[in-house]
């Protein structure tokens, strides 16, 4: 894997914990009611997104296990359609999609759960 993926990745991990960090507890009206949680609800999963994006083709391949086009699409709609952000799909994305992904990284990465 080049060095870089290694820097990507685990930016990916990072930021998908913060998301984690900032949805735990919290329900999907107290997401709704919050401005600044969506906002930065759909900001990080947009960093995550650049991230995955910017990771090498050849460790694409060898992580199949990992929703590559479906992240980076994420960021695209996120970024490029930024009006008709759907609510609903930022938060499963936040609370549905991320908790498995974090794993897979953690896999990847070798690193330990930081979070249950």
């Amino acid at each position: 894997m080049p060095k870089d993926d290694d820097v990507y990745l685990g930016h990916m991990l990072d930021v998908g914990r913060k998301v984690l960090e900032k949805t735990q507890g919290i329900t999907r009206r107290d997401y709704d009611d919050d401005e600044n949680l969506r906002l930065a609800l759909a900001h990080l999963i947009q960093v995550i997104g650049e991230a995955a994006r910017r990771v090498s083709e050849a460790s694409r391949v060898a992580h199949p296990q990992i929703p590559w086009k479906a992240i980076v699409g994420m960021r695209h709609k996120v970024v490029h359609d930024y009006m008709n952000v759907d609510e609903d799909i930022v938060w499963a994305t936040a609370v549905e999609e991320l908790p498995g992904l974090i794993a897979e990284l953690e896999k990847i990465l070798g690193q330990q759960a930081e979070h249950p």
